[in-house]
């Protein structure tokens, strides 16, 4: 039996896309609590945060990255997440999903150690159901 997900992480700043994942992991109860960041900025000052008063129930166990937003891409917030990633004593899933079907960007995504796999916008409900499911 897997065991289900408490709390999972959201970067991301296209609106619809944000409540399309909320309703979908809501509707089908993928996990407890979703997160939402809208970039990677905000996302990178939580874990901050996080490392300095540490507890444990506030660490995500996945977590979904966009590479293109405003203020921090997901590109900058891998370069910082991968340097603190490992303080956290906890594993963390990372999936970086995009509209990008670059092969660069793909190839570039899936060579970090931090990513677990890149997904394509839009996921498929199966694609995320195996995602939190694993």
């Amino acid at each position: 039996m897997t065991k289900k997900i408490e709390l999972a992480c959201l970067i991301d700043d296209d609106n619809m896309y944000i409540s399309l994942m909320k309703k979908i992991v809501e509707v089908r109860k993928l996990c407890k609590t979703l997160l939402v960041f809208k970039n990677g900025q905000e996302a990178l000052q939580y874990f901050e945060t996080l490392l300095k008063n540490f507890d444990e129930h506030q660490i995500p166990e996945i977590v979904f990255l966009d590479l293109n937003m405003p203020i921090m891409d997901g590109w900058e917030f891998l370069d910082k997440f991968t340097q603190i990633k490992n303080k956290f004593g906890k594993i963390i899933t990372l999936y970086v999903v995009s509209s990008s079907i670059n092969p660069v960007d793909v190839s570039k995504a899936k060579g970090i150690n931090s990513v677990t796999d890149y997904l394509i916008k839009p996921i498929s409900l199966k694609e995320l159901e195996t995602v939190f499911l694993k």
